[in-house]
């Protein structure tokens, strides 16, 4: 049912995607990758059960600390992001001749076709880097360090192919900076590399229940998908290699991360790990670089950002951060709390004292006193808010909230950005 589901949606997804091909214009080589998408989710859909043995044996299996039942039923294989990426990855290697078809030898646009291989290279990495990661599980400082090393090429083609480094204002700024746009020069290199590094994280910093990973990538996939369509639909400029190239990687993608949603969602039996994380991450960074939408793509990652500045305290030490910071099962409801952490108010310094008096004044967290000046703090995470606002929640009912709200944030992302930027 949950795969019938699915097979429902993305057909839905994909009569859209062939009318938008017909009502604008496109090129007929888009239909080639419909069907080549479509190919990429029915096979994520048998290649995920059929790998996942072969994952359990090789020692990369992670217990499901949200479920009820014995040691071994909860135990599922985990990094299954490497099926639905590497699919992804071999459907754009083989869609490369079909993308660049129209042109003949004389008119060959080898710039375009150097940033396509470039983006592939840097997905690539990060695919790598992900799996080292899920298993060597590496620290957070090498998480900070690798997508920077990984976006390079996407800087290096970007330079190269004289990649404009003005940006266009919100309407409402234009009398203050004297124009409709402003040059950053080289910190517009340093702001992309600072993107890719933030996209790659952010993804795996908003996790801890089931299907929210997966979910929430394709979410803002089919919102920057969208995007991407929107434009070249009111487009009259011959010059949209960004965005036909954002189709490109975003439809194969989605398609794929929908076929991964259907075995992580609840009850899941597959992680996706850190390397979907990474994966998708860096895909949307490639995505909003080289489709010049990054701007559109910060709207589309809001609750991102709020979830990652709220966890800023606890991701730099100013609290104490747990290992885990996923809220916890009550056996006897089978519903979950928010998770908490425990600390003596007096060993805080000034500033710590300060975030937590007004995180508790703003309602984000829920401080509860102990013996002495111990006290016990909800972690800062926007999945734990959610439960501080709604109270106990089925780990179903969770993620459907915490999509809803990614999914009504995309949507006013998307008319901010019709309405507040004049191209």
């Amino acid at each position: 049912m949950p795969a019938a589901r699915s097979l429902t949606t993305l057909g839905a997804v994909t009569a859209g995607c062939i009318a938008v091909v017909f009502i604008s214009g496109w090129p007929i080589n888009y239909l080639v990758l419909l069907a080549l998408s479509l190919f990429g989710f029915f096979a994520t859909l048998q290649l995920i059960p059929a790998t996942a043995d072969m994952f359990m044996k090789a020692g990369l299996a992670g217990k499901d600390l949200n479920k009820l039942g014995d040691e071994k039923a909860r135990m599922i294989p985990e990094s299954m992001g490497m099926i639905s990426s590497v699919v992804t990855l071999v459907i754009m290697f083989v869609y490369i001749p079909f993308h660049f078809n129209p042109y003949n030898s004389e008119q060959f646009p080898h710039d375009k076709f150097v940033e396509f291989i470039c983006a592939l290279l840097s997905i690539c990495c990060m695919v790598f880097l992900g799996f080292a990661d899920d298993v060597l599980n590496l620290a957070w400082r090498h998480k900070l360090f690798l997508p920077t090393v990984a976006s390079l090429p996407l800087l290096m083609v970007y330079y190269a192919n004289r990649g404009s480094t003005w940006i266009w204002m919100p309407d409402f700024l234009h009398d203050f900076i004297g124009g409709e746009t402003i040059n950053l020069g080289y910190f517009f290199y340093v702001y992309m590399s600072m993107l890719a590094v933030f996209c790659t994280n952010a993804i795996n910093i908003l996790a801890g229940v089931n299907g929210v990973e997966a979910g929430q990538s394709l979410v803002i996939g089919l919102s920057l998908l969208g995007n991407s369509a929107w434009s070249l639909a009111m487009s009259t400029s011959d010059n949209d290699h960004g965005h036909y190239l954002s189709v490109a990687i975003l439809l194969p993608f989605c398609a794929t991360t929908a076929a991964l949603l259907v075995f992580n969602w609840y009850p899941s039996r597959v992680f996706v790990g850190d390397t979907f994380c990474y994966f998708a991450g860096m895909t949307f960074a490639v995505c909003g670089i080289l489709g010049h939408v990054s701007r559109t793509l910060l709207l589309f990652f809001v609750p991102q950002i709020f979830n990652f500045v709220f966890s800023v305290p606890q991701l730099f030490k100013f609290v104490p951060c747990p290992r885990h910071r996923l809220p916890k099962l009550d056996p006897q409801t089978g519903l979950l709390n928010p998770s908490c952490f425990t600390c003596d108010m007096n060993e805080l310094n000034t500033v710590s004292k300060l975030i937590v008096r007004v995180f508790s004044l703003l309602r984000l967290v829920k401080v509860t006193p102990l013996e002495g000046t111990n006290v016990s703090i909800t972690n800062f995470t926007i999945i734990n808010l959610a439960l501080n606002i709604f109270g106990p929640t089925h780990e179903r009912s969770l993620v459907i909230r915490i999509l809803a709200f990614q999914i009504f944030c995309n949507i006013v992302a998307f008319w901010f950005r019709t309405q507040t930027f004049s191209s």
